[in-house]
């Protein structure tokens, strides 16, 4: 059984399947606030809802309450109105309390597809998603994992002019293959942009430089190397990548 450490009566463990002991009075045991962190992280999204189900109307109040105003916020931008796709946030560290910018991720789960998508750990995030987060989170910002999903097209915009920055890690296709329209998320988050919200990166960055020719554009920038070349036929590569490597080792 998954269990939480809670304060209680006497006992430190309680099982989802006794929600009742949650909310126990009297002195006693505390538990670890980390502790608590740790287990609620570990558990799928169904273990949750059948411990909130247990719950009668008084205790659902002061669980409530406790979270400032209901569960699926889980930091400082209220997401609940958006669908909950994720099956757990495991590994994800807790929100800053104040940050000094409120950031979401967000990402597309294919539906159809196995775990959303090749690049989708079992839980419906991708595998650098947490990671992402937790860079943010351990630099002073929140950041909140979300989901696109296409029937909420106007919810999740909604929600997303709340934030200070966007990061988009929606892979190229995803949205289509998803059933939505990738013209029309691109459309929302160049609005996002103009109302000076910071998306990364934004749709015109993907468009124009998401192939991996970009660094041939930048090749004579202070940041790009001018020998970066690329080949779009057989004879252009044949003569050129013979040159090249005439002088040292290319990547």
């Amino acid at each position: 059984h998954f269990e939480i450490a809670f304060a209680s009566s006497g006992a430190r463990l309680t099982s989802l399947q006794q929600p009742d002991k949650l909310f126990a009075m009297g002195g006693g045991a505390s538990a670890n606030p980390k502790d608590v962190t740790e287990q609620l992280g570990k558990a799928t999204d169904d273990e949750l809802k059948a411990m909130v189900e247990g719950l009668d109307d008084e205790q659902k109040a002061k669980l409530k309450a406790a979270l400032g105003g209901g569960a699926a916020a889980f930091g400082p931008v209220d997401v609940s109105c958006l669908t909950r796709v994720a099956k757990d946030d495991l590994g994800l560290l807790p929100q800053p309390a104040e940050p000094a910018y409120k950031g979401a991720l967000a990402q597309i789960y294919v539906r159809g597809a196995t775990f959303g998508g090749s690049d989708k750990s079992a839980n419906g995030h991708r595998y650098d998603s947490v990671p992402f987060a937790n860079g943010m989170i351990n630099s002073g910002m929140s950041c909140q994992l979300i989901h696109y999903v296409h029937e909420e097209h106007d919810k999740f915009f909604e929600v997303a002019n709340k934030f200070n920055f966007i990061i988009v890690r929606c892979n190229p296709g995803q949205i289509k293959n998803d059933g939505g329209d990738q013209a029309k998320f691109d459309d929302g988050m160049r609005a996002v942009r103009k109302a000076g919200i910071q998306v990364w990166p934004s749709p015109d960055v993907m468009e124009f430089m998401g192939a991996k020719d970009a660094l041939c554009k930048v090749a004579t920038l202070n940041i790009g190397l001018e020998d970066t070349l690329a080949y779009y036929s057989t004879e252009t590569f044949t003569e050129g990548f013979k040159k090249t490597m005439k002088f040292q080792p290319r990547v």
